[in-house]
């Protein structure tokens, strides 16, 4: 009788979900979190830029390649992306109610 109460006990942290709730930096997960480049066209607001990212799809009927452009919101902390740098962003947690996304790395300052 005691075997049952501890066999539904749950599982430690040798669980099926140790690997995918890492709590420190490198963690590895069940999907990779979203990556784009884009462009800086606003850089007011403190530790905010607003990226524009191009993304270029076939349209469905007509087969000709459109650009469909997205202002992402995204957290800059330490204020160094200026209007013209394209950047590259990766998606995080919310940290307001429109970032969603931070800047990894400025790939090439504006002229």
């Amino acid at each position: 009788m005691a075997d049952a109460g501890s066999a539904a006990a749950p599982e430690g942290p040798s669980g099926p979900l140790s690997g995918m709730q890492d709590p420190g930096g490198d963690e590895t997960r069940p999907n990779p979190r979203k990556v784009r480049e884009g462009v800086v066209v606003s850089s007011a607001m403190d530790k905010t830029a607003v990226v524009a990212v191009v993304e270029r799809v076939r349209h469905r009927r007509y087969t000709k390649t459109v650009q469909r452009t997205k202002r992402i919101h995204a957290h800059d902390e330490a204020n160094e992306a200026k209007v013209g740098d394209r950047v590259r962003i990766s998606e995080t947690r919310p940290m307001s109610k429109l970032k969603h996304w931070r800047i990894v790395e400025v790939l090439e300052r504006a002229k």
